[in-house]
């Protein structure tokens, strides 16, 4: 692509020259001329670091007279829309590996793709331009709309039903059991979990992931939202759209989080809880049971509280060695003073 067609593509300003020809993008530290990065400024910066990359995305006013730029608000986001147009994601071809094993019932859509000792069971539903990986599995009556892709070892329960566009990366299990049990005299005894699995359109899983079936109603999971590695949702959760959850996010049974949540990584949150919109609650950040945060703003800590709140409370933490000295100098003055 030229850096006038990324360009117009972002909707960015073009300064320079605009039938300059990127092969690729890279960091900015490590392009070559052919090649196209961004900028954006971190605190303190002034001036962008030295680069030989071609072309650079960067914010209004930034100067280079040695090389192309492209100017815009949001460098970053539009350095994205052009690294999926510029190394566009390999796609498999369609067919079935002859070592999958597809059940005669099973409903295949055009230009799919199964690959090696994948398994697709009986009344499963493939939607047309789907890929299933090597070794991947969707169980009996389970369904993947159009152009889903499930990578190596995935694992998709036959009660699940997935969206359009959906991804699963490799290793992550939707549809087991949640963790349902009931003590009995004197044991435990399985809640049996009969619910499923709803995934809307757009929903990226990674790698390790795991999504619990409901235990009488599904638990489900809204258009847009993206989960990190190793995320866990409990049964009966009921994620909203375009949420966001970073690695190692523990969510227990019957959680509301609703639309344009963020949570960050190993956060937790206890049974029933409900996460408002627009809550972005931070790293290793806790919710208890049955309780709930918002408005919409940045929340941390156990139990989680509005950032403002803990920053203060951390900033008076800071000053007990300094107050516990003075108050220990102030006791010796008042025993001095109450002597006869």
């Amino acid at each position: 692509m030229t850096a006038a067609e990324i360009a117009a593509l972002v909707g960015g300003d073009l300064i320079g020259d605009g039938g300059l020809e990127l092969a690729s993008a890279q960091a900015l530290h490590r392009a070559r001329p052919d090649q196209l990065a961004f900028w954006e400024p971190r605190a303190g910066q002034s001036a962008m670091p030295s680069t030989e990359a071609g072309c650079v995305i960067v914010k209004p006013g930034v100067e280079d007279p040695c090389r192309t730029l492209i100017r815009c608000q949001r460098p970053r986001q539009a350095f994205a829309r052009a690294l999926r147009a510029l190394v566009p994601a390999a796609w498999p071809r369609p067919g079935i590996h002859a070592s999958a094993v597809v059940e005669s019932s099973a409903m295949i859509g055009e230009g799919v793709h199964i690959g090696p000792g994948a398994v697709v069971e009986a009344n499963a539903v493939v939607g047309p331009g789907s890929s299933i990986g090597p070794n991947a599995f969707l169980g009996s009556g389970g369904v993947l709309g159009s152009s889903c892709r499930l990578y190596a070892g995935a694992t998709v329960y036959g009660n699940a039903r997935l969206g359009d566009r959906v991804v699963v990366h490799a290793g992550a299990v939707i549809g087991a059991d949640g963790f349902g049990w009931a003590f009995e005299t004197d044991r435990y005894r399985k809640f049996p979990q009969v619910g499923g699995v709803r995934i809307s359109s757009d929903v990226e899983i990674g790698a390790n992931a795991c999504i619990d079936r409901g235990a009488l109603d599904d638990t489900r999971v809204g258009s847009g939202t993206k989960l990190d590695n190793l995320v866990h949702i409990g049964h009966n959760c009921q994620i909203g759209r375009h949420v966001m959850m970073a690695a190692q996010v523990g969510l227990s049974g019957g959680v509301v989080v609703e639309d344009y949540a963020v949570l960050g990584g190993q956060a937790g949150v206890g049974d029933r809880a409900r996460i408002r919109r627009g809550v972005q609650l931070g790293g290793q950040g806790g919710l208890l049971p049955d309780k709930s945060i918002g408005p919409a703003g940045a929340w941390w800590g156990t139990p989680a509280r509005p950032l403002r709140e803990v920053l203060a409370s951390q900033a008076l933490v800071r000053r007990l060695p300094r107050l516990i000295k003075d108050l220990a100098s102030l006791r010796r003055r008042v025993r001095r003073l109450e002597r006869p």
